[in-house]
């Protein structure tokens, strides 16, 4: 009786009750459905925000077209960016379970508090004042400031929520059993479909929808061990401060380290960052396990390296992504957006074409192209995680290249019916010309956001696949941050001594379609450096990237 029970048991997890989970009875698709449906409903809060930003930020506060695309893209910098934080304390000291909990209580809090801010701005007591004056009718000091903490109580609330879900979701399926690890593969794709299928819901309403989905599926979970062992960063950043330490150490002696390694460290190991093989001197890492202790702090030390020039490369990528919720919402306000006699699409809404297509097309690439692709390559996925990031940045590339031709065909439209200088009339353009770079940019999430994703968290140690998602998502946020910088650069450059600035406030006489092809410039270039440093990549399995 005792062999069977072994065999259903998940070696290094335990249930809610504490005890080793059975695989009969927990992780799998079963538990990955309710993690995946608690992400469908924060989206829908996330996205309900992100959309509409850029136009509340011109509209209501009555920012300028270029400082609400700075504030869009610092916030959702920021978002972004905090899950670094959130996945620190979660994989050192809270865990994923209980972070995931703290995390939607504060989401609910600070979208409560957004909606408060919306009806304070609604009712706001200037608006019965029949003036012509506008600032009579925009916001106190005091409305905008709780309106922004709002929305950072939301940024720091995704630092906790995002990392976490999808690291949880991930560790609900066993590596070391065939079927799930293929299966989990699989759930990168599915993930991403079902959260950009939900967009637009009420957002605090679904958010304690979201909590208590997560919840009802407590009893399903696999939860991982927690070792007795150091803090994983501390171990890393230990490494580091040795090689630093030791910096200065001959060659003879260095030498002498690698070849004493050399039955501990991988084969490419001891050749690759080799001023951290300096580390294996340092006296205070040899405790408890001595050297092979150390050895294993150098191996992560350098996994966590070769990751930086991918992740650096793909920022370029996040300046691109940046985009979509900013000045793409802006031209669509600019283009003629009615549907018969009287009504009329939302700007905000045109983002909307990239979530179909992105749920559109990832059946069609799990179900028709993995399977096609494998006979090819006969490998598992049909092709590698880098190869599937390359090819998203490509398409990415099109994508930004298609938007500066579009641009630049409304901005002579505009001319040719003399509405430069009139901002508030309609280009006689239809909006449905934006149509197919939010096409193209919904594929290249296809490719490079669900790589981006799966790679950053299969190529980390179990202990951090938190960070690894955090990583993932801190290339948009720096991305974002990189993009609110290069708007504030290009504005002061090209709107001083008078002259029209690329993002003048009436796009009819701004020049956004030079900035885009700015950006495909850099994002073309970006990416020859990564395939520069995606071809030699060794993957953490041992495989080497084709």
């Amino acid at each position: 009786m005792t062999a069977p029970l072994m065999e259903d048991t998940v070696a290094g997890t335990f249930d809610h009750r504490g005890h080793p989970a059975k695989r009969s009875a927990s992780g799998g698709w079963r538990s990955a459905y309710f993690i995946i449906g608690t992400e469908v409903a924060e989206r829908f809060g996330y996205y309900g925000i992100e959309a509409n930003l850029v136009n509340y930020l011109t509209g209501s506060l009555g920012q300028s077209t270029a400082m609400a695309a700075r504030n869009v893209n610092t916030w959702f910098g920021i978002a972004t960016l905090m899950p670094l934080m959130g996945a620190f304390l979660a994989d050192s000291y809270i865990g994923r379970y209980r972070s995931i909990l703290i995390a939607s209580l504060l989401y609910i809090l600070g979208l409560g508090m957004l909606t408060m801010s919306a009806v304070f701005s609604s009712h706001n007591p200037h608006d019965f004042h029949h003036t012509q004056n506008i600032m009579s009718s925009s916001p106190s000091h005091l409305q905008i400031l709780f309106f922004f903490i709002s929305l950072y109580v939301v940024a720091i609330a995704e630092g906790g929520h995002k990392p976490c879900t999808q690291a949880f979701g991930g560790d609900q399926f066993d590596e070391n059993h065939p079927q799930e690890c293929r299966a989990k593969s699989s759930f990168f794709n599915w993930w991403t479909f079902f959260v950009f299928i939900g967009i637009s819901v009420v957002p605090c309403i679904t958010m304690v929808f979201a909590l208590l989905l997560f919840l009802l599926g407590t009893t399903t979970y696999r939860y991982g061990i927690k070792r007795e062992v150091k803090n994983p960063f501390t171990g890393i950043s230990k490494v580091f401060v040795a090689a630093a330490r030791n910096r200065k150490i001959s060659f003879s002696s260095e030498k002498a380290i690698e070849e004493g390694a050399q039955g501990a460290l991988s084969q490419e190991g001891s050749s690759e960052f080799r001023f951290l093989n300096k580390a294996l001197l340092e006296p205070n890492c040899l405790e408890e396990d001595g050297q092979a202790s150390s050895i294993n702090g150098v191996e992560e030390a350098k996994a966590v390296l070769r990751l930086f020039p991918i992740w650096a490369t793909c920022l370029v990528y996040g300046i691109v992504h940046a985009q979509i919720s900013t000045f793409f919402t802006k031209q669509g306000v600019t283009m003629d957006r009615t549907i018969g006699s009287s009504f009329e699409i939302p700007s905000a809404s045109l983002k909307s074409f990239a979530s179909v297509t992105i749920v559109l097309f990832i059946p069609i690439y799990d179900l028709i192209f993995v399977p096609f692709a494998t006979i090819l390559t006969r490998t598992p996925s049909g092709i590698t995680m880098l190869q599937r990031i390359g090819i998203g940045m490509f398409l990415s590339t099109m994508s930004i290249a298609i938007t500066a031709l579009i641009e630049m065909k409304r901005l002579k439209t505009a001319q040719q019916h003399g509405l430069i200088d009139m901002p508030n009339v309609t280009v006689p353009m239809r909006v449905w010309w934006l149509v197919p770079q939010y096409i193209l940019f919904g594929i290249s999430d296809v490719f490079t956001m669900v790589g981006l994703q799966e790679f950053f968290y299969d190529q980390v140690r179990s202990e951090l696949k938190s960070v690894g998602v955090a990583l993932y998502l801190s290339i948009f946020g720096v991305g974002s941050l990189l993009s609110s910088f290069l708007i504030f650069v290009i504005e002061k450059a090209t709107g001083r001594d008078g002259h029209d600035s690329w993002f003048n406030d009436n796009l009819n006489m701004a020049h956004l379609d030079y900035f885009y092809w700015l950006l495909s410039c850099l994002i073309a270039l970006g990416l020859t450096f990564y395939i520069h440093f995606a071809k030699p990549y060794n993957y953490n399995n041992g495989r080497s990237a084709p």
